[in-house]
C-alpha cells in the first residue's frame, strides 16, 4: 500500500466515525459479532438507519459483514493483510479511547447484555435437548480435562499469533488456547452449534476469538495466513477427511502447525447410527498416509486409552504435524534424532 493510499483510507476511516451513533456501533461491535436486528436493538434506531450506518463503517474498513446462512454478523475488521491492517488497528484503538462510563455507551452496554443472556439461554436449551447423546459417548473415553492437558502439552505454552479451529462445535478449544493466540477463529456449519460457541466466548470474556459459519472443505482464508490449525473430533464425521485436512494445510503458514484430536478404530456401531459417525475411528497408519500425501511429517502422536472399567471403550489419539520443510529445519530438537536421520515413524507417547 503506497502511502497516499494509506492516508486516504485513514481519512476515510477518521470521516466514517466522525458522527455519534457510528462511534456508538463501533463501540458495541468491540464486544463481539452481532447482526442488524441485534444492533437496532441495542441502539434502539430503526434498521435501514442503522444499516447506512454499518455500510460507512465497512466501507472505510473499520468492520467487516461476512453471511451466516441468512444471517449477516458484523464484527470489528481483522488485521491481517497489508490492505486491513490499519482499518482493524485504527478501530481497536478509538473503541478503547471510548469512555465505558459514558451515560449512553453504559445504556448500550447494558442492552448488549441483554442480547449475550439470551444468546445463553438459547445455548443452555440446546445442550439439554443434547446432553444425553453427548454425555453417553464422553463416558466411553478418558475425560476431556485429560485430553486437553495433552493438547496443551503437544502444542506448547508459547504464544501463538493466528488459531483457526475448525469445525469448533461448541468454541471449546478457542476457549482453551484464548489466553496464548492473539487471534482464535472457529469455523463451523451448525447455526445451533456456532449459538453456542458465541454464548460460550462470551461469557468466557474472549473478544480476540471470533465464529464464522464456514466450509471445512473451504475454508474462508488465505492460503499460509494461520499459525496454528486445530481440528477437534471432526474427522470421523466427513466423508473426505483427507481433502479437509488439505484444506487446513492450506491455509497454514510455511512453519504452521496442524494439530488434530481424533478417537482410534473401534467396534461401536452405534455411534454410525444414532452420530453420524462417517468413520469408526482414525488409524494411525491412515493419518500418517495422509500427511506423506500433503507433505507434513508427524511430531508427536498421543495415545491415550478408555478408562480400565469400561470394556469397549474409545482410544483418544492426538498428532501434532508440521510441513516436511519445516520439520527438516527443526528436526534435532522436536523429533527424536533417529527418526529424523532415517526417516521413521516420529515417537508414540501412550498416556495412561
Amino acid at each position: 500500500m503506497t502511502d497516499d493510499s494509506r492516508t486516504e483510507q485513514l481519512l476515510a476511516a477518521l470521516r466514517a466515525v466522525a458522527e455519534p451513533s457510528r462511534l456508538r456501533l463501533l463501540f458495541i461491535i468491540s464486544h463481539g459479532e452481532f447482526n442488524v436486528t441485534e444492533l437496532t436493538q441495542i441502539i434502539g434506531q430503526s434498521q435501514p438507519r442503522v444499516s447506512r450506518h454499518l455500510k460507512l463503517l465497512v466501507d472505510a474498513r473499520l468492520i467487516e459483514r461476512h453471511r451466516e446462512g441468512s444471517w449477516v454478523l458484523f464484527r470489528m475488521a481483522e488485521r491481517e493483510g497489508p490492505d486491513r491492517e490499519m482499518g482493524g488497528a485504527l478501530a481497536r484503538m478509538i473503541a478503547d479511547l471510548l469512555p465505558a462510563d459514558d451515560p449512553m455507551l453504559a445504556r448500550d452496554l447494558a442492552r448488549l447484555e441483554t442480547i449475550r443472556a439470551e444468546r445463553a439461554a438459547a445455548a443452555a436449551a440446546y445442550f439439554r435437548a443434547n446432553a444425553g447423546e453427548w454425555d453417553r459417548i464422553r463416558s466411553l473415553h478418558v475425560s476431556e480435562h485429560r485430553v486437553e492437558d495433552e493438547m496443551r502439552r503437544v502444542l506448547g505454552s508459547a504464544p501463538i499469533d493466528s488459531l483457526l479451529d475448525v469445525g469448533t462445535g461448541t468454541g471449546r478449544i478457542l476457549e482453551l488456547f484464548g489466553p496464548q493466540i492473539r487471534q482464535g477463529i472457529g469455523i463451523d456449519m451448525s447455526r445451533e452449534m456456532l449459538a453456542v460457541a458465541r454464548a460460550r466466548l462470551d461469557a468466557a470474556g474472549l473478544k480476540h476469538c471470533q465464529i464464522r459459519q464456514g466450509d471445512i472443505y473451504h475454508l474462508p482464508y488465505a492460503s499460509g495466513s494461520m499459525d496454528v490449525v486445530t481440528i477437534h473430533q471432526v474427522l470421523h464425521f466427513l466423508d473426505e477427511p483427507e481433502r479437509a485436512l488439505e484444506e487446513a494445510v492450506r491455509v497454514l503458514k510455511p512453519d504452521g502447525r496442524l494439530l488434530v484430536v481424533d478417537f482410534a478404530p473401534h467396534e461401536l456401531e452405534f455411534l454410525r447410527e444414532t452420530q453420524a459417525h462417517r468413520r469408526l475411528g482414525i488409524s494411525a497408519q491412515q493419518f500418517a498416509t495422509w500427511c506423506h500425501h500433503l507433505g507434513f511429517d508427524q511430531i508427536e502422536t498421543r495415545v491415550l486409552p478408555p478408562p480400565d472399567d469400561i470394556d469397549q471403550g474409545l482410544t483418544v489419539s492426538i498428532w501434532l504435524a508440521r510441513s516436511s520443510a519445516a520439520v527438516s529445519e527443526t528436526a534435532p530438537a522436536n523429533m527424536d534424532r533417529r527418526s529424523a536421520q532415517n526417516g521413521t515413524a516420529p515417537k508414540v507417547l501412550g498416556v495412561d
